[in-house]
C-alpha cells in the first residue's frame, strides 16, 4: 500500500469518526432553549463547512498526481487540525 492511500484511509476514517460526532451535536439541539439554538446552529454551520472543505480538500488530494500529493496533504491536515478544534470547541460548548 502507497504512503499516499495509507494517508487517504487514515483521514476518511477519521473523517468517519468526527461526522459520527458531528450528529451527535446536531441532535442536541431539541434539548436547548431557543437561544441556545441560535448559538448552536451558527456553530453547527461552522463544523458543517470546515467538514466539506476537508471532504473537498480530500479528493483533491486523491486524484492528485503520485508526485504532488504530499504537497496538498500539508493542507489536508491543516484543515483537519481546523476541522477537530471548531469541533471539540463546539462539542465543549453545549456539554456545559
Amino acid at each position: 500500500m502507497s504512503t499516499k492511500v495509507a494517508f487517504l484511509e487514515k483521514i476518511e476514517s477519521e473523517l468517519a469518526d468526527v461526522q459520527a460526532r458531528f450528529d451527535d451535536l446536531k441532535a442536541q439541539e431539541k434539548n436547548l432553549t431557543a437561544e441556545a439554538r441560535l448559538e448552536h446552529a451558527r456553530k453547527v454551520e461552522a463544523v458543517q463547512q470546515k467538514t466539506d472543505a476537508a471532504r473537498a480538500k480530500l479528493l483533491q488530494l486523491n486524484e492528485a498526481q503520485d508526485n504532488v500529493w504530499e504537497e496538498l496533504a500539508e493542507g489536508v491536515e491543516n484543515i483537519w487540525g481546523d476541522l477537530q478544534t471548531t469541533l471539540e470547541d463546539t462539542v465543549t460548548t453545549f456539554k456545559e
